[in-house]
């Protein structure tokens, strides 16, 4: 669209003019039209990716004034040896009009001074020359900051998806292991509850297995998986742990990363539950819109306490470091204890929106 406006402008006296054009004119024109489409070109794919985007910012500029001035010199010595009339743009023009019409018929062209003479239409060039040559530094240097950000973009994301797939490899494990520390419990207990753990047990490992791999799971799946899990920790507790448990059955279904809920609940079992101290676990999951609120408050015990200040636990860092990188800015964490040594409280509220 650009060289069509610049054909246009330089061809108007074609389309614009009903005066009697001599052809060394258009010959004028397409030579002084492809010298500014050479110059676009050969800066855009030579001087601004070898100078000016490799810092040799002075020699570029030195090379540009250069070729602006070639292409005045040129134009003029083309001017000179095409036009028997001698006239510049600005001539014409004015010659081109009803009034002066005979002029352009008059067989004896004035003559001239010798040597080089500036004139309006050198300045011209030079106006248009370097207006060519701006245009094409800029859409050069717009190309390649684009370039670069889309490069760059595309780095975080591949480090974004390695970073979260080790996260997640690393939480699943994670998760497997202190499962099967609590059924190893069990099959000292009641080898038959430890035997409906270890079925119970199989189902969610293939939920984590299989239907998590596409990156996101449904929301009812998540918290269906909490729910099998806190039934799972429950076989192995006894009276003196109070589980209050308030999620909704009937939930908005939306996508989710899977495993953010389950270290938090992990976390309360894990630091919150003894054999034979009363203790506590409170789980609540609100849904509102497109907002979850999830609410996990847990008694400490003393020899399960957790470092509050240093956020421990593989499963707990890294569900913050995923909620960092999946939902920046999109969700709010706080972690409080009302008293430091028997309770522990995680409030986390997520905008799926």
């Amino acid at each position: 669209m650009v060289w069509a406006v610049f054909g246009l402008y330089f061809y108007r006296q074609l389309f614009f003019s009903d005066a009697d054009i001599p052809y060394q004119y258009w010959i004028k024109q397409t030579v002084t039209l492809s010298l500014l489409v050479t110059a676009f070109y050969l800066n855009s794919f030579l001087l601004v990716p070898r100078f000016l985007l490799k810092n040799h910012a002075a020699l570029y500029i030195v090379i540009i004034i250069s070729i602006v001035a070639a292409i005045a010199f040129m134009n003029r010595w083309v001017d000179n040896v095409l036009s028997p009339y001698q006239f510049n743009d600005a001539e014409f023009y004015k010659r081109s009009q009803p009034p002066a019409m005979e002029l352009l018929r008059h067989p004896h062209p004035p003559k001239r001074g010798t040597g080089y003479h500036f004139r309006l239409g050198d300045l011209f060039t030079i106006i248009i020359s370097g207006l060519v040559v701006g245009i094409s530094t800029t859409i050069t240097a717009v190309q390649k900051w684009q370039r670069d950000n889309q490069e760059r973009k595309e780095l975080e994301k591949d480090k974004i998806t390695t970073e979260l797939s080790l996260l997640k490899a690393q939480i699943n494990p994670h998760f497997f292991f202190n499962t099967l520390n609590n059924i190893y419990v069990l099959t000292a207990v009641d080898p038959k509850i430890a035997g409906e753990a270890i079925h119970q047990l199989s189902k969610m490992m293939r939920y984590l297995l299989y239907d998590t791999q596409k990156g996101d799971t449904m929301l009812s799946q998540e918290i269906a998986f909490v729910k099998n899990y806190i039934s799972l920790m429950k076989l192995r507790l006894t009276d003196v742990v109070k589980i209050n448990i308030d999620i909704p059955t009937n939930v908005k279904d939306m996508p989710l990363a899977p495993m953010i809920f389950l270290p938090f609940v992990e976390n309360a079992f894990k630091h919150g539950v003894s054999a034979t101290q009363q203790s506590y676990i409170n789980i609540i999951i609100f849904q509102k819109d497109k907002v979850l609120d999830l609410t996990v408050n847990n008694s400490i015990m003393k020899d399960n306490s957790v470092s509050l200040d240093g956020y421990s636990g593989i499963g707990l860092v890294n569900t913050r470091r995923r909620l960092d990188l999946l939902y920046p800015g999109m969700y709010k964490l706080d972690i409080s204890d009302r008293n430091a040594t028997s309770e522990y409280t995680v409030h986390l509220v997520l905008d799926l929106s």
